[in-house]
């Protein structure tokens, strides 16, 4: 992937290295569905993730979340290759998405990227580095601790930089979706009916943010002639190594297609090729559509 003379974004945040206080997550008063605590176990027990956590998330944020003790925002060190890379990455999904909403009679809030490690306080509670990269739309910024790329490539057999920016491209189609008021439609939803139609409607929340990074992918390669040979199916092997599926079968050796909440191998492959050949977020349009 050419990222050598392309632009760093000016929203990155360097947390690695800094701890935060106040010990964790605190449950507020607040009433949840079945539903939603029944999500939270089922994606605790795939990915390791602290179900406290995964509760704060599902709530939007309205848990109260950690404290944190009073830090100073820096960036990446000029030398850390992969923090840069990832500085770049965010830039051109700037350029897409301002592109994009301007066309739409719309302005663009750009996210801030922040580069933690282990654990680190968001609005959405404890982020933690088990959960992968995720996006936070109560502050509206998108979280990541690098080692996941070495996950990626060594767990996943996921290498490449166009994996790696698929990654970042799709969390920012989550602050896309966030900001066209899909998530909070959805999320609204998700409150009202069952775990296996709230499970469904996050399959389709995960797909449309695949396609939208595909849409990023073309997009950028138009625009700035990014992509070299092979990028493409890197970025495809990646959607296709974190699918409900695979991820079931690699943890617990059977597939339970309804407690899906991102989506089959094929049908995130599927997407983020939809949205990478049309380069179109019209396309992108997954509550619409019977077949995924």
């Amino acid at each position: 992937m050419r990222m050598d003379d392309h632009r760093e974004s000016d929203n990155i945040e360097d947390r690695r290295g800094q701890r935060s206080s106040g010990g964790g997550l605190r449950l507020g008063g607040g009433r949840m569905g079945l539903g939603t605590i029944a999500i939270a176990l089922v994606a605790s027990y795939f990915l390791g993730i602290n179900p406290l956590t995964v509760l704060n998330m599902l709530s939007g944020g309205d848990m109260p979340a950690i404290e944190q003790s009073a830090t100073s925002a820096s960036r990446p060190p000029a030398n850390d290759e992969t923090a840069i890379f990832v500085s770049k990455v965010l830039a051109s999904t700037e350029d897409t998405w301002n592109e994009a909403f301007q066309r739409m009679g719309k302005q663009y809030q750009e996210p801030k990227l922040v580069l933690f490690s282990d654990v680190t306080p968001t609005a959405c509670g404890t982020g933690q580095s088990a959960m992968g990269p995720f996006y936070c739309p109560g502050d509206q910024n998108v979280y990541i601790d690098l080692t996941f790329f070495r996950e990626l490539k060594d767990r996943f057999k996921a290498p490449g930089e166009f994996a790696q920016a698929y990654v970042i491209a799709h969390e920012v189609g989550h602050h896309v979706q966030n900001l066209l008021g899909i998530a909070d439609k959805i999320h609204q939803t998700q409150q009202r009916v069952g775990k296996a139609e709230a499970n469904a409607l996050s399959v389709r929340m995960e797909l449309q943010a695949d396609c939208l990074a595909g849409v990023w992918g073309k997009r950028t390669d138009t625009m700035q002639n990014v992509l070299e040979p092979g990028d493409l199916e890197a970025a495809l092997t990646a959607a296709s190594a974190i699918g409900d599926d695979r991820l079931q079968q690699q943890t617990q050796g059977r597939i339970v297609p309804e407690s899906f909440t991102h989506g089959s191998s094929a049908q995130r492959m599927r997407w983020f090729k939809r949205g990478f050949e049309s380069g179109d977020m019209n396309q992108c349009n997954t509550f619409n559509t019977k077949q995924l």
